[in-house]
């Protein structure tokens, strides 16, 4: 399992390219038949990425944890962003479409992960979160979902959001989790900017045409870096820094966060024309 330390702004502002992309961008989550899972020191945030294949992948309980199983202390949320796809939690199965949502709360014990069909794995992206308390396990469909449409076509920002797991979803003890789709001619996305200090986020970006990618902004408001994101990788944005994009062509992107709160609508903006 990877790890990712903390950064602050003094030390990012001087980082290279390369520097930026070893500590910001995590890479390589999605290969068939495995799961691979990063453990970063922004509030001890987990990411991961799971494909099953011929096999249901089990969710292992990696030694750095010094846990019996995975969800002792912690939460999961699960996001399908292939084929269909079950998660079966303690014995009980739930199935997962594309861009349906599940929320594991912490003491379940077993957890695997499988695919309808082989040839057309499920995706399954993770992010987990420490847990004091145990909500219940519960699956929300992209349909039950309550869609927000936000921005304008004459900014390029016009895009539809799905939460999932906040405070008026599905309930959880810090986990922050949904995502947004771009609608065609857009390729903006969270612009104006903001931070929360309070939170950090992790962002995924995916359904980029073959060939194509985003640029993603990222540092303090008056200290910006950028960095170019493919299909299936992940931003890591700490609390400090703002986190936003405009892609070659459109795309959906995941947000996930994890911290002092759950108010989604907790934002520190930073007006357009003071960014630098």
């Amino acid at each position: 399992m990877r790890q990712y330390y903390a950064i602050g702004p003094r030390e990012t502002a001087a980082m290279s390219t390369a520097e930026l992309r070893e500590n910001f961008l995590l890479e390589n989550l999605f290969v068939p038949g495995e799961i691979q899972l990063v453990y970063t020191h922004y509030d001890r945030m987990m990411v991961g990425g799971v494909v099953p294949t011929a096999e249901p992948i089990v969710l292992p309980c990696p030694g750095n944890l010094k846990a019996e199983f995975f969800l002792q202390r912690r939460e999961l949320g699960v996001l399908n962003t292939g084929a269909a796809g079950t998660v079966t939690v303690d014995g009980t199965i739930y199935e997962l479409g594309r861009q349906d949502c599940l929320y594991v709360g912490k003491d379940a014990r077993e957890v695997s992960f499988a695919s309808q069909e082989a040839s057309q794995p499920a995706k399954f992206y993770l992010l987990s979160t420490p847990a004091h308390a145990a909500y219940p396990t519960a699956r929300l469909t992209q349909a039950e979902a309550t869609p927000v449409t936000l921005g304008a076509l004459e900014t390029a920002n016009q895009r539809t959001i799905y939460k999932y797991i906040y405070n008026e979803g599905i309930q959880s003890c810090q986990l922050v989790m949904g995502l947004t789709q771009l609608h065609a001619g857009s390729v903006w996305n969270t612009m104006p900017v903001h931070t929360h200090d309070r939170r950090m986020e992790a962002y995924l970006y995916f359904d980029l045409p073959e060939g194509q990618r985003v640029l993603h902004l990222m540092g303090q408001p008056q200290e910006t870096r950028h960095l170019w994101v493919g299909e299936g990788q992940v931003i890591l944005s700490p609390p400090w820094s703002i986190h936003s994009g405009c892609g070659t062509a459109g795309y959906t992107f995941i947000w996930g966060m994890g911290g002092e709160n759950q108010e989604y609508t907790d934002m520190d903006p930073a007006p357009i024309t003071d960014l630098r």
